[in-house]
């Protein structure tokens, strides 16, 4: 039985990949419009930011949304408690819930937060109808090392706020390393202090086009791009819709699946048996086999990404109204997505972090009330509209680099292939 399980495994997630690969066949080619309006029901028009105003931005979360949150917070109902011998293995820990609201209703210190959040010089600037939010450091003016401009791209459930530690480090001149950067990471349109769509089809490729737009006005006509997780997918999609605009890209979440064959798919599944026709290293034959736990283990973490794919509005509502529910919610993606094995531990890994630094990110969701808006970009990414895009069946020309670690979900499989250079 054990061995039926894990050859039906196989040939399901067989036919999964196959079935993506092939679907976009039975869907019209689509052209992505270039002068959409995303912010206005006026249709396609002209893109209204003629003006080019580059605005400073200040985050400045009034007493009533603090008074509100604070509120919910003490009022919340109580936290359902865990079964005998549980971490987080059926979701987030209601003793470890317990523990990170009495933090935030008792020591986290807004105000304080708020200035940090602040330490970088923040903008806003209208893109397509759209008032995009973004972060932009320069080296000091003194420097005479290349300023190198890079664009930075969070993803899902993430923001801006990840990028914190790291923006000085790439902005400051380091001895012997004749090159510094120049840093803009802008929130994605739905997400943080982002303006959101207010017509459908703003995927992937849509908001890379505001970003090379973003990037054009800031004076760099070509720039390095990474990105992570939905960053990633943006950064793919710039880097084959506009290869001319980038130097290079970097992603932490390479996908191989535009350029796999039904031979590739053969080969992986003949990899079951034989993983050495496959995979040339221990580290990828762990990532990629038994294809069984791959497979199960695919089906038990993206439950959330079915629901956001087909019904981001009904979750939006639940999550959008209750600051406990937005928190448990985030939190156990950055327990589970940094290791599965965080399930197993009573606090699902979170004390590796800061707690206030995993605040401070719920809060960005939670003041600018952009939950719902953040999952709509799964279910615009899983429309048969956006998949009829040609882009997404071609390769990466531009000079690629990938980051695999050990426990991301996508395969290595192709991506050398899928990334030219």
């Amino acid at each position: 039985m054990g061995n039926f399980k894990y050859l039906l495994a196989a040939l399901v997630a067989f036919g999964l990949v196959v079935y993506q690969k092939t679907a976009i066949d039975f869907v019209e080619p689509e052209t992505m419009p270039v002068d959409v309006c995303w912010g206005s029901d006026s249709g396609r028009t002209k893109d209204r930011s003629n003006a080019k105003e580059v605005r400073p931005f200040v985050i400045n979360v009034t007493s009533e949304v603090l008074a509100d949150l604070k509120n919910r917070l003490s009022n919340s109902r109580p936290i359902v408690k865990p079964l005998r011998s549980v971490n987080f293995e059926y979701g987030f820990n209601g003793d470890h819930l317990a523990k990170i609201i009495d933090h935030w209703s008792n020591r986290y210190d807004w105000t304080a937060r708020q200035a940090y959040l602040n330490s970088l010089p923040q903008f806003k600037t209208n893109i397509f109808g759209l008032d995009l939010h973004f972060i932009h450091v320069k080296p000091p003016a003194q420097t005479t090392a290349r300023t190198i401009p890079l664009l930075l791209l969070h993803g899902w459930p993430g923001s801006v706020v990840e990028f914190y530690k790291i923006i000085p480090m790439l902005t400051t001149p380091v001895a012997g390393r004749n090159f510094v950067f120049e840093v803009v990471a802008p929130s994605l349109p739905g997400y943080g202090f982002s303006d959101a769509a207010t017509r459908p089809g703003m995927g992937p490729a849509q908001m890379g086009q505001m970003f090379v737009k973003l990037m054009e006005r800031l004076g760099h006509e070509k720039f390095y791009v990474q990105g992570g997780d939905w960053g990633a997918v943006i950064t793919e999609a710039i880097s084959k819709l506009f290869p001319d605009r980038v130097y290079g890209m970097h992603s932490n979440m390479c996908s191989s699946t535009s350029s796999l064959t039904l031979n590739d798919y053969v080969r992986l599944l003949l990899g079951t048996y034989w993983p050495s026709i496959i995979v040339s290293n221990e580290n990828e034959k762990s990532r990629t086999y038994p294809l069984s736990e791959l497979f199960f283990g695919f089906l038990e973490e993206s439950g959330y990404m079915h629901l956001q794919m087909t019904k981001p509005d009904t979750a939006g509502v639940a999550l959008n109204d209750s600051p406990v529910g937005l928190a448990a919610y985030i939190l156990e993606k950055f327990s589970t997505w940094t290791s599965t094995n965080y399930k197993n531990q009573p606090d699902g890994g979170l004390s590796k972090f800061n707690t206030d630094e995993l605040l401070d990110n719920v809060m960005v969701y939670w003041v600018t009330g952009s939950m719902t808006t953040s999952m709509r970009l799964y279910s615009e990414y899983a429309s048969n509209k956006y998949r009829a895009l040609p882009h997404l069946m071609a390769n990466v020309k531009v000079p690629a680099a990938c980051a695999v670690f050990p426990n991301e979900m996508p395969i290595a499989l192709g991506i050398e292939d899928t990334f030219e250079s």
